[in-house]
């Protein structure tokens, strides 16, 4: 059932004489023109407040207001200073980018314990606006501020932001006059917000903290049903307590919000659960409504307040609001109802469902992101006949300047007219319909919607049944984990997306029976970011291409666990909450009895692994996981694709656990094999000396005697060098070297090991079936040449290191060798 919205007796949704009714202003110059419209409105229009039927459109008077000449009109000079200064802030704080010079000579004489800015004798005001410029974007990158400054601040909004400065301006007007001009402006705003809203004989309260409409309503119903409470106060409430009743699906913390600023004790507060078996999950239980009232009624407390739904805040559902109702007028409670669909009662059709809103006893309204207006107070419309109670619960106020708070509304309705108001409702309607409609052909893909045919609120999640992901469905499904594991994909999915198209204005929302969502909700951010159909379209587009990531990852994490079981170095580290194939480690063998140091081997070889894995060429990411994760010292592997060989990747992920863990073993090792192998090589030459000794005879050693008998006998006896292989740890003679020498006539170059990283076809990246597959390198693949072997002198195959002869190697000689052995 439908209900067409009555037509206003204004031209083009204005009002006569109005900023809707006098054409579009541009934004530079509106603030100039401000002063003479007026001054124009001063004079005449008096009628401009009387709603009526429509007769020209926004274009018509758009033209109609170029041809007209502007009235020039002596206009108030403090007015016009005040345009002019607010023009040059906008500018500054848009545009200027201006340097400041610090006025030392008149600091000179500051106290100094005064805080800088308030030394001396004040700042100008360009200077001030260039210091919150530097406050909202000094943090930024250089020229990354300029599309995030004011996201969609059009015309409109800045008529919002006209009306806190002449708020400032009317404030200082003598009191009778600011009495007529604050009660024309409510009463105005009032009866257009009624008239939209289609909200009869209600009155207004606006505020900052859209929760304290409701919190002044509670007030008035208890003054209302509490006699005495004016005079006795909270005493009154101990003949018969209070009860607040709530839905479950209702905004987080509301009720105790109530309660606290109530001072009621939270026994007060009651919270009727949704749906479980028929209707909506999201919408409120009205039988066991109707229960939980004859209970506490049986027990002797009062109902006081029902809080309902147009609009949950999760998923966007309405409650079943004509039985509430019915409810609440046979046990005397006052319906309180808000959510983000009351923006369609401005609709020309108009759900049945969300019609009966308006018949509830108040309503919560937040025109700010339904119409992008910043800085606009919450609207509460609510029906009371006695104003003394009203007066009481602080739902009005004889102080002339908190009537002020509606006058940013007040321009910015004017500004935007009928027809403006209901457009950008009807786009963001419009949008959440489009993205309904794409969703639909996708078969990953479950929407959590109230309508199929009218949902302003579209909530989405990735969802792959049992016979798609059997793998799954058959180890985790069974474990309950299936839930999690999704749970994580569908917060990855909604992030990604919001970095992805950051105009969609989309969220993740955790909703209890469901899970983790992605919710789109055009009524709140659309009118703030611009969403147009192009920004859906591309948000379309991004989920095609992310599904199918995630139907991948999904159906192969079973896969990649066994896969970890199959090696004995690999550990599977279950984490449901990480959004990829899942978590490894690689556990070195160590038989080091200290456990702080076999943990510091095991967080140093994953180390290595992970930034090995990252040098590879594959379409795989690997991270540290979360930052405040609970597991460390692992590998995180991210999404994978369709064509990912599992068993390849966990071997290669077990082969360069291994090489790191060889290498690093072989490094620690280096300097006790160095020393074995100098000391070894000490007692060989030692004993080579000795043994000289014994077959050349005492004489051969007297320096000119032996001498003369080696001219006349040369000695064929020698002692040969050793050479020691740091691979093999083998000492050898340094005949083989030698002998290699003289055959080649020269130095024969070293070997360089090759390191075979990967085997792949030009063009495809690792890991993938059908596709060059990865090669698991040697031991030495991941040190260099000079890693692999050092050696003194000439080098053949064996890579040995010759030693001087000598008799005896003083223990100089020997430190001075073992400075040699080492490892660049």
């Amino acid at each position: 059932m439908t209900y067409p919205l009555p037509a206003w007796n204004t031209r083009g949704g204005g009002y006569p004489g109005s900023a809707a009714a006098t054409g579009t202003w541009r934004v530079r110059s509106c603030w100039r023109r401000f002063p003479v419209w007026l001054s124009s409105r001063r004079r005449g229009h008096p009628q401009h407040s009387l709603p009526g039927p429509n007769r020209s459109s926004r274009l018509d008077r758009k033209a109609a207001v170029m041809e007209a000449p502007i009235e020039q009109a002596p206009v108030d000079p403090m007015l016009a200073e005040m345009g002019e200064n607010l023009n040059k802030a906008i500018q500054i704080l848009e545009d200027g980018q201006r340097e400041v010079a610090d006025d030392r000579e008149r600091r000179k004489y500051s106290r100094k314990d005064i805080p800088g800015p308030l030394q001396g004798g004040g700042q100008d005001v360009a200077s001030i606006l260039q210091l919150v410029q530097n406050l909202m974007h000094g943090d930024e990158e250089d020229g990354r501020w300029e599309h995030r400054r004011m996201q969609n601040v059009g015309e409109q909004g800045h008529m919002a932001l006209l009306g806190h400065s002449l708020a400032a301006y009317i404030s200082v007007l003598d009191r009778e006059r600011l009495r007529k001009l604050t009660t024309r402006i409510l009463s105005d705003t009032t009866l257009w917000l009624c008239r939209l809203f289609r909200y009869e004989n209600g009155s207004a309260y606006y505020h900052e903290d859209d929760r304290e409409g409701l919190l002044k309503v509670c007030r008035l119903v208890i003054h209302s049903r509490y006699d005495d409470f004016a005079t006795e106060g909270f005493t009154v409430l101990g003949s018969q307590q209070p009860v607040v009743y709530q839905s479950a699906a209702c905004r987080m913390g509301l009720g105790q919000y109530l309660c606290n600023q109530l001072g009621l004790p939270l026994s007060c507060l009651c919270t009727v659960p949704c749906n479980t078996m028929f209707g909506s999950q999201h919408q409120m239980d009205v039988a066991l409504l109707d229960r939980l009232i004859k209970d506490d009624m049986d027990s002797g407390k009062l109902p006081l307040v029902l809080i309902a739904n147009a609009g949950s805040p999760g998923a966007g559902h309405t409650d079943k609001l004509s039985r509430l109702k019915e409810l609440c007028i046979q046990y005397d409670i006052w319906l309180h109802v808000e959510g983000v669909n009351l923006a369609t009662l401005t609709l020309g059709c108009v759900t049945s469902s969300v019609m009966a809103a308006t018949k509830a006893d108040s309503m919560t309204l937040t025109l700010g992101p339904w119409l992008g207006l910043p800085a606009v107070p919450a609207v509460t419309l609510y029906r009371h006949e006695d104003p003394a109670l009203s007066l009481a619960a602080g739902l009005t106020s004889s102080q002339p300047v908190e009537k002020l708070r509606a006058l940013p509304l007040w321009l910015s309705l004017q500004y935007l007219g009928h027809d403006g108001i209901v457009e950008r409702i009807r786009h963001a309607s419009q949008l959440s319909q489009q993205l309904l409609d794409h969703l639909k052909k996708q078969a990953s893909i479950k929407t959590t919607v109230e309508d199929e045919l009218n949902s302003p609120v579209v909530v989405f999640r990735f969802s792959q049944d049992s016979s798609t992901a059997s793998s799954v469905g058959s180890a985790e499904g069974c474990l309950g984990w299936e839930r999690e594991v999704q749970d994580s994909l569908n917060r990855w999915l909604g992030e990604r997306l919001v970095q992805l198209v950051p105009a969609s204005g989309v969220d993740v929302v955790d909703l209890e029976d469901e899970g983790t969502c992605v919710r789109f909700n055009p009524l709140m951010t659309a009118a703030v970011l611009g969403t147009q159909e192009a920004d859906v379209e591309a948000l379309v587009a991004r989920l095609t291409e992310i599904v199918p990531l995630l139907s991948a990852t999904l159906r192969l994490r079973q896969e990649f666990r066994e896969e970890v079981y199959r090696h004995a170095t690999l550990a599977y580290v279950e984490d449901l909450g990480w959004p990829g194939l899942g978590a490894i480690r690689y556990l070195p063998r160590s038989e080091e009895p200290d456990a702080g140091r076999r943990q510091q081997e095991v967080e140093k070889v994953n180390s290595d692994l992970l930034r090995k894995l990252k040098e590879l060429d594959a379409d795989l990411s690997f991270s540290t996981g979360p930052e405040f994760g609970p597991e460390k010292n692992c590998v995180f592997v991210g999404m994978a694709t369709e064509d990912l060989d599992v068993a390849e990747l966990v071997k290669t992920i077990a082969s360069l656990g291994k090489d790191i863990e060889e290498s690093g073993k072989l490094l620690e090792n280096m300097t006790e094999v160095v020393r074995w192998g100098i000391q070894e090589a000490e007692m060989q030459l030692q004993k080579a000396s000795d043994q000289k000794l014994m077959e050349e005879g005492v004489l051969r050693q007297i320096p000119l005697v032996g001498s003369m008998l080696n001219w006349l006998s040369p000695s064929q006896s020698s002692v040969q060098g050793r050479t020691f292989n740091l691979a093999l740890g083998s000492l050898d003679t340094t005949e083989p070297t030698y002998s290699s020498r003289t055959q080649t006539g020269g130095e024969t170059p070293p070997t360089t090991p090759t390191s075979s990283v990967s085997k792949q076809l030009p063009g495809h990246k690792l890991f993938r079936r059908g596709h060059g597959s990865f090669d698991a390198p040697d031991s030495t693949s991941f040190l260099t040449p000079n890693e692999t072997s050092q050696s003194w002198g000439p080098q053949d195959g064996s890579t040995g290191l010759p030693l001087q002869a000598e008799p005896v190697l003083t223990e100089a000689d020997t430190q001075g060798a073992e400075a040699g052995f080492h490892v660049r």
